[in-house]
């Protein structure tokens, strides 16, 4: 890892510090723990239909609900975040989405489980606009994306965490239990994060050489950039975009993926959990690669403009697979072509979400994150209900949900290119 960090960009200077890294693992634990609590639905899901009587419209209804949560929460916290800075925004996104987590554990009802899963949306919101708010203060623009991939990459481990650990707690215990328990690691972490992190300026363990390294960059304005001025700008819309096609995909993969296994391979609480697991494993190495790259093609002299780009599109053609993967028999066949696809998703994204960051002064950074994330989950929200309807209407065919996943990539990035065919920074 030592080694991936200084290929990718870290500074060769020895009185130049690392510091900025533990911020970068908080954020990775953060991410961790927000995929955990959004998983168990999915995990969860063939026993609380059994235990429940739902149907696959009841579960869309479910994961829509928590759509809408997170595409009003993650325009909401975006902005928060300009305002408030990334230590207090973290703090009131966590708390939410923890105190939403444990609510599960009390819910009987399809419209319970939809009023929790709405709490947690609104908290779980918060994490990405605060965490590239961190990033954008404690990285220069040449490290971002590769910070970015590394805690982006926690969500892989949550979502590793989730299948192997969840299983454990239902069998030990009942599902109950299992929400009240994961729900403690949201509390450890914030005060953790309540003790470790403070803006660079101000913390007391940083170095002044990293100080420096840090602030390398043009300084640009701080002051928060209302949403009217930033939603008439086109580069807005061409993260917006890039994020209404890909977001939808990976939660599709996120909340249908274990019912999936458990229908096409015949699996069960017992034998699923691996095979998920590697999924998400394979997909923890895209994350980190795909940050890797583009600050690596950087590094070696190459614009922001082609390094995003094509890893972006590298990431696109290495989800294609994906679109044959119903036909295959073999069940660890099937995890490598969909672990492919996942790990695509996730470097390119980490890659994505560089964007506002490389283009937008540093006060517009949260509030084009939050703009993104909103446009985004309205695009999950869809991607629900048509999954719904899809599986009722078809019996479970998976084809052509496959089929949109395959070309989502290539669309999302014909979008960023069309509407910032440059990536020039904007004035605002």
């Amino acid at each position: 890892m030592a080694q991936a960090i200084a290929e990718g960009g870290a500074p060769p200077q020895p009185n130049v510090g690392r510091y900025r890294w533990v911020i970068v693992g908080l954020l990775f634990l953060a991410t961790a723990i927000n995929y955990v609590d959004r998983q168990m639905i999915g995990v969860l899901k063939p026993t609380l239909q059994q235990e429940m009587g739902w149907t696959e419209g009841d579960f869309a209804n479910i994961v829509f609900w928590f759509q809408v949560a997170y595409a009003v929460g993650y325009i909401g916290f975006g902005r928060i975040v300009d305002m408030v800075g990334a230590r207090i925004g973290y703090t009131v996104a966590i708390i939410i989405w923890t105190i939403s987590h444990m609510a599960h554990g009390l819910a009987s009802s399809v419209t319970q489980f939809a009023l929790a899963r709405f709490g947690l949306g609104i908290g779980e919101s918060g994490n990405f606009p605060a965490g590239i708010r961190a990033v954008t203060d404690w990285f220069p623009q040449k490290e971002r994306a590769f910070a970015i991939g590394l805690f982006n990459a926690g969500a892989n481990v949550g979502a590793i965490v989730t299948p192997l650990l969840v299983p454990f707690l239902v069998l030990m215990f009942d599902w109950r239990v299992a929400f009240y328990v994961t729900g403690l690691f949201g509390v450890l972490w914030l005060i953790a994060w309540w003790l470790i992190y403070r803006h660079p300026d101000e913390h007391p363990k940083l170095s002044e050489g990293e100080r420096a390294w840090i602030q390398q960059d043009p300084a640009d304005p701080v002051t928060p950039i209302g949403w009217g001025r930033l939603l008439g700008i086109r580069e807005t819309w061409s993260y917006a975009l890039g994020k209404f096609f890909i977001d939808p995909i990976w939660w599709f993969f996120l909340f249908w993926l274990p019912g999936y296994l458990f229908e096409r391979y015949d699996m069960d609480l017992k034998t699923f959990g691996l095979p998920l697991a590697a999924i998400y494993l394979i997909s923890d190495f895209g994350s980190i690669a795909g940050g890797w790259m583009s600050s690596r093609l950087i590094k070696a002299g190459r614009t922001p403009n082609f390094a995003r780009k094509f890893t972006m599109f590298v990431c696109a053609c290495c989800v294609v697979p994906v679109y044959f993967a119903q036909d295959i028999d073999s069940v660890w066949t099937a995890v490598l072509i969909i672990g492919l696809a996942t790990a695509a998703h996730q470097a390119f994204s980490a890659n994505l979400y560089t964007l506002p960051s490389d283009i937008f002064p540093r006060g517009a950074v949260g509030s084009v994150v939050g703009i993104g994330g909103t446009v985004g989950a309205i695009g999950g929200m869809s991607m629900a209900l048509f999954t719904g309807y899809i599986l009722e209407t078809t019996n479970n065919n998976y084809q052509i949900l496959f089929g949109i996943c395959a070309s989502a990539y290539f669309v999302a990035l014909v979008a960023v290119h069309l509407l910032s065919p440059r990536l020039d920074r904007v004035e605002v």
